[in-house]
């Protein structure tokens, strides 16, 4: 039931720039309520694979506490090198852009991944976060891949 509750919030809510793989999900008690964890390629950057974990409340758990419709913000990251790395056409702005999102909620509530590039040190910087309509979350979490010193290229040449 939880899985067909959440395919139909995916459904509701904007497509996602990439699709997440999920790679695992690991029981946490025993009201149903699991930790996912999923693979997400970045579209712009070859070779780089990030995993993203987050916590998907179970039937038992939605009963007893309310809030039917939402998952916590809590969400870890963690992005590496996977392959020889390719960059494509990625935003160099201080905002960056966002790779991935997916809701975790009925309507209003996202987990996002952005990728910022860090220029001055040569690094590729990712963010993940809950985005609400209101009462945003503080809860995020940040990886880095670095490209100093590795083979890197950039289909329209390095930012000077």
């Amino acid at each position: 039931m939880r899985k067909l509750l959440f395919g139909v919030i995916a459904a509701l809510t904007v497509a996602s720039p990439v699709a997440a793989q999920q790679v695992g999900e690991v029981g946490v008690d025993w009201l149903g309520n699991d930790i996912v964890v999923e693979a997400i390629k970045d579209p712009e950057v070859e070779g780089v694979t990030c995993h993203v974990s987050y916590f998907d409340r179970g039937v038992i758990d939605r009963l007893q506490k309310g809030n039917w419709f939402e998952n916590p913000s809590d969400t870890a990251i963690s992005c590496q090198q996977t392959g020889p790395i390719k960059i494509g056409d990625i935003a160099l702005g201080e905002g960056g852009e966002e790779i991935f999102k997916q809701g975790i909620s009925l309507i209003w509530k996202e987990q996002v991944v952005n990728r910022i590039y860090d220029k001055a040190n040569d690094t590729l910087i990712y963010l993940a976060h809950s985005r609400q309509v209101q009462d945003g979350s503080a809860k995020m979490s940040m990886t880095t891949v670095p490209l100093f010193n590795q083979t890197v290229v950039w289909e329209k040449g390095k930012p000077q």
